[in-house]
């Protein structure tokens, strides 16, 4: 595959299903990221963020021929990504071995460098913490369109594909996270004075 080419993601995944595996990896390095910062907000960890993206990636490898270039790819691959999300979030659940809003000192948001941080800096440490913790207090269906819109930046119609729910359930479970999240970071910043 000549790499001075850019092509969509609806040749790419066409070629992938004609075994070019050079095509698979430009998928895997276009989107890699992306469902990072996506699968993340449902964990709050990086660890379980990677590892769920590894599990759409080798469930896009074996699935390759299920994608139909009717839908875009990018909905295929994010609704991959949430449903393995929640499905692990449903497992973890039943066996209650970890909460949600449970994130750890060892977590990216405290490592501190005495000799280069500001002030600023850990505040908006704390705070990118706080929202986080915020986020992922909010019931599943509400996280998932709260992060779909307001964090991947999709429309409101992807968003209803990749969930399967129509597009003014879509629009209210938006508007409503919005809420719970404002009274959430409200009662956060109240409990710290």
């Amino acid at each position: 595959m000549n790499s001075k080419i850019k092509y969509s993601d609806k040749e790419l995944i066409s070629k992938f299903q004609d075994g070019d595996e050079f095509a698979y990896n430009e998928l895997v390095n276009r989107y890699k990221n992306k469902l990072i910062n996506f699968v993340y907000r449902y964990f709050g960890s990086k660890d379980d963020a990677e590892d769920m993206v590894q599990e759409t990636f080798i469930k896009l490898y074996q699935k390759k021929d299920y994608y139909k270039p009717i839908s875009e790819f990018s909905t295929w691959i994010y609704t991959i990504a949430a449903n393995i999300s929640k499905t692990e979030l449903r497992k973890r659940k039943r066996r209650k071995t970890s909460s949600l809003s449970d994130i750890g000192i060892e977590d990216k948001e405290f490592d501190i460098r005495q000799e280069d941080d500001t002030d600023l800096e850990i505040s908006n440490k704390f705070n990118q913490h706080a929202i986080n913790k915020a986020i992922q207090s909010l019931d599943l269906p509400f996280r998932t369109a709260f992060i779909l819109r307001d964090i991947q930046e999709l429309s409101y119609d992807e968003i209803s594909k990749i969930t399967g729910v129509p597009l003014g359930t879509i629009k209210s479970r938006i508007n409503r996270a919005r809420i719970q999240l404002q009274s959430k970071l409200k009662e956060i910043y109240n409990n710290m004075r």
